[in-house]
């Protein structure tokens, strides 16, 4: 047999090998590959929709606590609140509805409807705990259980609010706290607070009726 047909048998295309190598790769993994990409293009996909519509819904919700906004500085409190309250169950999951929450409270107290303000106050403070704006809602809030006779949770709200804004600020708290334990009949309570008003807080406003107020508890001051 000629030396040429003895080799021919093994002399291989490298084209067709590597054909048949992707060919049977493709068998192999080629509906795996496709379906992992059809899950990426469909999670782009789901996402994509899903920013958007956040995006038009916090649009919306923002134009409706504009309205809201603006009534309450009108004093128009009802009306805000009409507003904040639809906007808070309309879109409870946007930064506007949350806020609508502080604002529905805000329009409560200003009503005079305490523990309406109070249990917005607290669900506002349930979903945005940390921050100016938070402090300031958890303020407005000790004032409101205050005036709705919640002594002692507003005391407590009080005091844990001592130093969070300035010392004017934490002077008021201290005296604030003091009065709700005069209210719940703890004089010896309301006298330690009033003391750190005038030891503490001393160049403050508050300072000389704490003075006042620790003589009407019968005691002295430092």
């Amino acid at each position: 047999m000629p030396l040429a047909t003895q080799r021919r048998p093994h002399i291989e295309d490298p084209g067709a090998v590597l054909l048949d190598r992707l060919t049977s790769f493709w068998d192999r993994y080629g509906r795996i590959a496709l379906g992992a990409l059809g899950v990426v293009v469909a999670a782009g996909v789901v996402g994509f929709f899903t920013l958007r519509s956040r995006s038009v819904a916090e649009d919306d919700a923002s134009a409706q606590l504009t309205e809201a906004n603006f009534y309450f500085w009108q004093g128009d409190y009802s009306r805000s609140l009409q507003v904040a309250k639809q906007l808070s169950e309309q879109f409870p999951s946007t930064w506007s509805g949350v806020d609508a929450l502080r604002l529905a409270a805000d329009d409560s107290f200003w009503l005079g409807d305490w523990k309406v303000a109070a249990d917005d106050y607290r669900r506002y403070l349930e979903k945005n705990r940390s921050g100016v704006v938070s402090d300031a809602a958890r303020r407005s809030y000790a004032y409101a259980l205050e005036n709705g006779g919640q002594y002692k949770a507003a005391a407590d709200l009080f005091d844990s609010l001592v130093g969070k804004f300035d010392r004017e600020s934490s002077a008021e708290f201290l005296t604030a706290a003091a009065r709700c334990y005069r209210a719940l009949g703890q004089p010896d309570e309301a006298a330690k607070r009033l003391r750190r008003v005038i030891d503490e807080f001393g160049d403050t406003s508050q300072a000389m009726s704490a003075r006042v107020r620790l003589g009407e508890l019968g005691q002295s001051a430092p």
